[in-house]
C-alpha cells in the first residue's frame, strides 16, 4: 500500500498502458473504426483534409478531429500498420484517464480513492474497448472530461483563472469537433446539472465562469461546420438532414432500454449496483457533497440519454465516467470499513460481489480448456500464462475477503484484468477459422494482370473499403437501374447473389466470377459472421 500511496499516478498509468498497449493491432477493423481510417487515408491521399470525404464521397456526418490526428499519424508512420493508426485513440484515452483522476482529486475525495476511481475507469469494458478502437467516441469524451477539469479548476482556484477559462473552452470545442454535442448532452450538461445542485457557493461567479467556457467552446466547436456550410452548403444540408433522421426514426428503443445501464461496465457491474444504492451508500460516505454529485451526475447522464429516441449500447460510454467515480465510494467504503462491518446482509453483499469476481478468475481456465480442448492446444504459451495467473489472483481475491483486508481484492481484481487482455486476444484468435478468407487488397493483382478498373455496386462497405486501400467508384443509379461505365472491361463487386438480376438486365455483357471477398474470421458456421462482410468479384466484358 505504501508503493501505491506513494506512485499512484505511476500505478495507474501502468495499468492504463497494460489496458491498452499489448496487441493493439490485432482486433479486426469495424465499420466505425474503418469509415474514420478511410477518411484519414484520403485526407492524405487526396488532400480532403477539410472537405472530408469517405471512398470519395463528402463525409460530413461526423467531424474531423480525431480524423485529423489520425492522419497526422498516417501520414508519418503509413496506413498498413494497425498499431500506429490506433496510437492515437490509446494517446487520447490516457489523457481521459489522467484527467478523470485529476478531476476526482479536485473534489478532495480521500486517500487514494482518486487513483481507484481511474483504476474502475479503466477497467470498464467499453472505456478500455474503445481505448483500443480508433472511432470518434473516446476522443470527445476525453476533451470533455478534460473541459470540466479546467472548468472545476477555475470554480475552486483564484489564480490562473483566465488560463484555465481558456483551456477548459478549447477542450470543450476539441470535443465538439470531435463528435458534434454528443458529449456536451451526455456528459457536460448532466455534470454542470449536478454540480450546481449540490455546490451552491459562489453561484453567481461561477454561472459567470461556466457562460464564458461555453462561448469560448462553442466558437472553437463549430468553426469548421461553419467553414464547410459556407462552401458545401448542399452536401452539409444531406449530411445533417441524414443523422438528425437516424436519432428520431434509426435503432429506436424505449425509454426504458438503458436501465441495466450498470452492466456496461462490465466487472464492475454488482459493485456499481450497490453505489448507485442512494440510501444506502449516502451514510457510509465520507464525503456526502463528492459522492452526491458523482451519483446525480451519472444518473442524469443517463435519463438524458434515455429521452433521445435511438439507442444502442454504446451510447452509454460516457455515463461509465461518473459511474467509476461513484463506484469508488463503495470501493473506498470497503477497504476502510471491511473487518468493521457487523450487518451480515453487507457482509453477504460484498462476498457475492468480489467473490463471484474471485470464483470466475478461479474457474475459466478450466471451463475454457474443456470447452476448446484442441483449439487450446494450438496456442497452448498464452492458454498457459492465462490459467496460471487467472488462478493466482484469484487466490490473492479471496485471501482479501477472508482475511477482510479489501484492498488485497481490488488490485488483485484490477491486475485479473490486465492479464485478460494481455492473454485473451491473442489467445481469441484460435476461434478464428475461417478458410474462405479473402482480403479485398487482393484484387489488385486481378487488376494489374487484366489492366482493368474495379467498380461497386449495390453500396459499399467501409471494412472493404479500408482492405482494399483505395477509393472503389460506386455504380449510380437511376430510377433503381444500375448504370455500367463505358470500359470495355471492369471488375464488379456486388452483394453475394445479386449477380443473377443485373445478368438478367445487361445481358449484352459477360459475367465471369474471379473471387469472393470475404472479411469474416470466422467461418460461415459459427455465431458472428457477417455477410456484410462478404462481397462477389466480376470480370465483365461487354460483348
Amino acid at each position: 500500500m505504501s508503493i501505491i500511496k506513494k506512485y499512484p499516478l505511476a500505478l495507474l498509468m501502468l495499468v492504463s498502458l497494460l489496458m491498452l498497449l499489448p496487441h493493439l493491432g490485432l482486433i479486426q477493423t469495424n465499420i466505425m473504426e474503418a469509415r474514420n481510417l478511410i477518411t484519414a487515408r484520403e485526407m492524405v491521399h487526396d488532400g480532403h483534409w477539410i472537405f472530408t470525404t469517405l471512398n470519395g464521397l463528402p463525409r460530413y456526418e461526423k467531424p474531423p478531429l480525431p480524423t485529423w490526428i489520425t492522419a497526422m499519424f498516417g501520414f508519418i508512420f503509413g496506413f498498413t500498420n494497425m498499431f500506429w493508426l490506433r496510437l492515437p485513440v490509446l494517446l487520447v484515452t490516457l489523457m481521459l484517464v489522467y484527467f478523470f483522476y485529476k478531476l476526482t482529486i479536485e473534489f478532495n475525495l480521500e486517500n487514494n480513492q482518486p487513483l481507484n476511481a481511474a483504476l474502475i475507469l479503466i477497467t470498464s469494458f467499453y472505456i478500455f474497448f474503445g481505448g483500443r478502437d480508433n472511432q470518434w467516441d473516446i476522443y470527445t469524451h476525453a476533451f470533455m472530461v478534460a473541459s470540466i477539469y479546467y472548468l472545476v479548476k477555475s470554480f475552486n482556484q483564484q489564480t490562473g483563472l483566465t488560463k484555465n477559462l481558456v483551456v477548459s473552452g478549447l477542450f470543450f470545442g476539441c470535443s465538439f469537433l470531435s463528435k458534434g454535442p454528443i458529449s456536451l448532452y451526455a456528459l457536460w450538461l448532466p455534470f454542470v446539472i449536478a454540480y450546481f445542485l449540490i455546490y451552491k457557493s459562489n453561484l453567481k461567479r461561477n454561472l459567470g465562469l461556466l457562460f464564458i467556457v461555453l462561448i469560448i467552446g462553442l466558437i472553437t466547436g463549430f468553426s469548421w461546420y461553419i467553414y464547410i456550410k459556407l462552401f458545401d452548403a448542399a452536401n452539409v444540408h444531406a449530411a445533417v438532414s441524414q443523422e438528425s433522421g437516424r436519432w428520431r426514426g434509426y435503432e429506436l428503443k424505449p425509454v426504458w432500454y438503458y436501465w441495466s445501464f450498470f452492466t456496461q461496465s462490465g466487472i464492475w457491474t454488482v459493485p456499481a449496483f450497490v453505489s448507485l444504492m442512494y440510501w444506502y451508500m449516502k451514510p457510509r460516505v465520507t464525503n456526502v457533497k463528492a459522492y452526491q454529485l458523482a451519483f446525480w451526475w451519472t444518473i442524469l447522464s443517463v435519463i438524458l440519454l434515455s429521452l433521445v429516441p435511438e439507442k444502442k449500447s454504446r451510447y452509454l460510454l460516457p455515463v461509465l465516467i461518473p459511474m467509476a467515480m461513484n463506484t469508488s465510494f463503495y470501493i473506498q467504503y470497503l477497504i476502510k470499513n471491511l473487518s468493521n462491518i457487523k450487518s451480515r446482509i453487507e457482509i453477504g453483499v460484498a462476498n457475492f460481489a468480489f467473490g463471484l469476481i474471485s470464483m470466475i478468475a478461479l474457474t475459466i481456465p478450466f471451463v475454457l480448456f474443456f470447452l476448446m480442448k484442441k483449439q487450446v492446444y494450438q496456442d497452448l504459451f498464452w492458454f498457459t500464462v492465462f490459467s496460471v495467473l487467472s488462478i493466482l489472483l484469484a487466490a490473492f481475491m479471496l485471501n482479501g475477503l477472508i482475511k477482510k483486508q479489501f484492498y488485497k481484492t481490488f488490485y488483485a481484481i484490477i491486475f485479473y484484468m490486465c492479464v485478460v487482455v494481455v492473454t485473451i486476444i491473442p489467445l481469441s484468435k484460435i476461434y478464428y477459422s475461417n478458410k474462405d478468407y479473402y482480403a479485398a487488397f487482393n484484387l489488385h493483382s486481378i487488376e494489374k494482370k487484366l489492366n482493368i478498373k474495379t467498380y461497386e455496386v449495390n453500396g459499399f462497405e467501409p471494412e472493404i473499403i479500408w482492405n482494399y486501400g483505395d477509393v472503389i467508384p460506386q455504380l449510380n443509379k437511376k430510377d433503381s437501374f444500375v448504370t455500367l461505365p463505358k470500359d470495355s472491361v471492369f471488375g464488379l463487386l456486388t452483394n453475394v447473389g445479386d449477380i443473377q438480376s443485373l445478368k438478367e438486365k445487361f445481358k449484352d455483357y459477360q459475367f465471369d466470377k474471379q473471387a469472393t471477398v470475404d472479411l469474416n474470421e470466422v467461418s460461415k458456421d459459427k455465431h458472428g459472421y457477417n455477410t456484410r462482410l462478404a462481397k462477389e468479384y466480376y470480370i465483365v466484358k461487354k460483348s
